[in-house]
């Protein structure tokens, strides 16, 4: 029977096209379908679907509802047991979300239930950043393997926590920079080219990140009662639970509180700056020295977003490569051409969401939904033995990448090498930002030069949590 558009062909043929029209060239759009119906086949390993836990389930339609609908489509490969979080109305909301869905799940408010529970197998960390490593570390030593969203850590001395306790435990661990496996290969491919010399020897990269979002003093109020507050704050300073409409010290306005998180340096920086690191060939290394070329003053009164509104910080490395971390405040540039030759309409502006690489022979620009040059040359097909090795295998998305590997055992995508090396680099811009240093850092002893800076590798923790 000739099943015409409903086959296998027909449906790469559609998604071919489709990448086509994304403004990727067509030879990369057939080679990057040709290895996900690769991908599709069975891997070996351990037989069985693999029992997950959720920590951190949030309410819609937040990421890790996102991560979910990312998991369950590979309802033949797994199955969810738990949930959890530290608001009850979430735990109820994901319980009844599950079950419909088919999946029998237990809901609790303490991760160490979950992380501990014989009926998980692997657990998906998706709560604020400040929680990252104690959960993902001790659910490694509970013998799970974990996928943590990105950012990796909050700190840096939690970034070399992780790398030892995967180390230890030999658990697969994934995090989530997705930009690695995902919108189909976009950011693989650019990161082919650079690294094939197409635009010459790198000279500087430019991540544009955006603004950090400013609130002024948002009031205190109590906490709902379904949600546990002292146990959403953890290690932090103890505070107030604030909301103001949708302002607030929690939930997904931790971002923009330098308790929780390191705002848009490590929410989307975590991103571009990991795509930085790959170009340059540094997972696991990184810059020499960072300095604060400007930032707009952080509001320090305690009651509101404190993340810098604007800032551009400089990353130099031992090559000489010099990597500028913005809000937007990047080059503007002309005559750039899509992958098809044609001209742009109207120049690069310098806050354009992306990654901007210059090289002394031409420039590429890569974002989620742009890849542009200084010349068509640069999209021509690669030749045989002249593209270059980046990850062994080209992963679906990243969340099939992570289970494939719970099976093989093998090493992620962005294992915690990759990980906590990029996590770092953003962890670097916070400092510098927040203590207004000129830092010499040295990526193999994990130490600053300057005795001040090295206070912040790490922060106290209250109410007795520890990494372990």
């Amino acid at each position: 029977m000739n099943r015409g558009n409903l086959s296998r062909r027909g449906f790469m043929n559609r998604s071919v096209t489709a990448l086509t029209l994304a403004g990727l060239p067509a030879w990369h759009a057939k080679d990057w379908f040709g290895t996900q119906a690769r991908a599709d086949e069975p891997k070996t390993g351990a037989n069985g679907k693999i029992n997950i836990g959720v920590i951190g389930v949030g309410p819609n339609p937040r990421r890790s509802n996102a991560l979910y609908g990312e998991a369950k489509k590979y309802k033949d490969k797994v199955n969810f047991t738990m949930v959890c979080d530290v608001d009850g109305r979430h735990v109820d909301h994901a319980v009844a979300q599950y079950k419909k869905d088919g999946f029998g799940v237990k809901g609790t408010k303490d991760f160490r239930e979950l992380v501990t529970s014989k009926d998980v197998d692997a657990v998906i960390v998706a709560t604020p950043d400040h929680w990252h490593a104690i959960i993902a570390v001790a659910a490694m030593k509970a013998g799970k393997d974990v996928y943590c969203e990105k950012p990796l850590t909050l700190t840096i001395e939690e970034a070399l926590a992780m790398k030892a306790a995967t180390a230890e435990t030999k658990r697969v661990l994934q995090t989530g920079s997705q930009q690695r496996s995902e919108f189909g290969g976009r950011f693989r491919l650019a990161t082919e080219l650079v690294r094939a010399g197409r635009i010459g020897k790198v000279e500087s990269i430019e991540c544009r990140i955006g603004e950090n979002p400013q609130s002024g003093p948002i009031k205190e109020v109590e906490a709902p009662k379904e949600l546990d507050w002292d146990m959403w704050l953890g290690p932090t300073p103890k505070v107030p639970y604030r909301q103001d409409g949708g302002k607030t010290n929690c939930h997904y306005e931790f971002r923009w509180w330098y308790d929780y998180s390191g705002g848009k340096m490590t929410d989307w920086g975590a991103h571009h700056i990991d795509i930085a690191q790959w170009m340059l060939d540094m997972d696991g290394s990184g810059p020499v020295r960072t300095e604060v070329l400007e930032a707009a003053k952080a509001y320090d009164k305690g009651d509101g977003y404190n993340c810098h509104k604007t800032f551009k910080v400089l990353h130099t490395y031992a090559n000489g490569v010099k990597v500028e971390v913005s809000h937007g405040a990047g080059s503007t540039v002309k005559g750039l051409v899509d992958t098809n030759g044609n001209p742009r309409k109207g120049d690069l502006m310098g806050f354009e969401n992306g990654v901007l690489v210059k090289g002394d022979k031409g420039t590429l620009f890569v974002g989620r939904g742009l890849l542009l040059a200084s010349d068509k040359a640069v999209f021509a097909p690669f030749k045989d033995g002249d593209k270059p090795k980046l990850y062994s295998s080209v992963p679906r998305d990243q969340m099939g990448n992570f289970l494939d590997c719970v099976k093989t055992r093998e090493t992620p995508i962005c294992g915690v090498e990759v990980g906590a090396g990029s996590v770092i680099v953003c962890h670097l811009g916070t400092i510098a930002l927040r203590t207004g240093l000129k830092l010499d850092w040295d990526a193999k002893t994990n130490t600053f030069k300057q005795s001040e800076a090295n206070k912040h590798i790490a922060r106290e923790r209250r109410g007795g949590w520890k990494i372990s």
